[in-house]
């Protein structure tokens, strides 16, 4: 099996070494293409109004100048010879990614954009500041990381589909089990902003997160991280919602017929 990794904290993050061990507990064939530095909420941005470097720091490791789809599109085009990756994680992000995190997530679109070339893809996120710390728990991606991917290979899914995995932050011992969830969304916005001055006295602004718990429904993603569970959420990429189509469909017409023949 060859696998890819990428992520979206840089090249040099901690959860990416964590990634290639939890990968090399099934094969040896591992290649590394992620940012040269963290691409955090990029999404599923890619590079197009810029030229983009890449530098070989190892066997089968690239660092690329660019955001998670730039890695991907690089590595399946470039950078790995013979066959493409027979898998790809991406992670272990040093955060959560769940609810409606997951639409700015750099790590799920370095998952997706995987997808979108027929390679199975998993996101891997490592929650945190749930139990009041600002120290990450890796301990848990580590130990649990290796059994839970050996056992979504053996189980396999969709090609349609992304894995996104979150391990809970608590310690590996207190771990209270895996789920299989849905996404979930906060019922109040944990985003903030803050205004500060610089040296000169010019305004500048900084984004960030608020430790706001919600009150997410059974079965979600949310509930499951805040009730110290192993989250595993299948993500595909249509975003189309079923029940506003069918209602706007039945209000303003049905679909409309196809090509007319003479």
């Amino acid at each position: 099996m060859r696998i890819l990794l990428t992520n979206d904290d840089g090249v040099h993050a901690l959860g990416l070494a964590i990634a290639e061990s939890i990968a090399h507990t099934v094969t040896d064939d591992v290649w590394i293409v992620a940012p040269e530095r963290e691409q955090s909420g990029t999404s599923r941005a890619m590079t197009l109004a810029a030229q983009l470097r890449v530098r070989q720091i190892g066997p089968k490791r690239f660092a690329v100048d660019g955001t998670p789809s730039d890695c991907v599109l690089l590595a399946l085009h470039h950078l790995i010879d013979g066959p493409k990756p027979d898998l790809a994680l991406s992670g272990v992000n040093a955060g959560q990614n769940i609810a409606e995190d997951v639409t700015f997530s750099g790590t799920v679109a370095g998952a997706m954009q995987c997808m979108q070339f027929g390679i199975p893809a998993i996101a891997l996120s490592q929650a945190k500041k749930f139990r009041g710390q600002d120290s990450l728990p890796w301990e848990t991606a580590m130990r649990h990381g290796p059994d839970v991917l050996k056992s979504l290979i053996a189980a396999g899914w969709p090609a349609h589909v992304v894995l996104n995995v979150n391990f809970p932050d608590r310690d590996p011992d207190d771990v209270a089990g895996v789920e299989i969830t849905r996404q979930g969304f906060r019922d109040q916005s944990i985003l903030r902003t803050e205004q500060r001055t610089d040296l000169r006295g010019h305004p500048y602004f900084l984004i960030g997160y608020k430790g706001t718990l919600s009150d997410p429904a059974i079965g979600t993603d949310l509930r499951a991280i805040y009730e110290g569970r192993i989250s595993i959420t299948p993500l595909h990429i249509d975003l189309t919602e079923a029940a506003t189509l069918t209602a706007l469909q039945e209000a303003l017409g049905k679909a409309p017929a196809g090509p007319q023949r003479s």
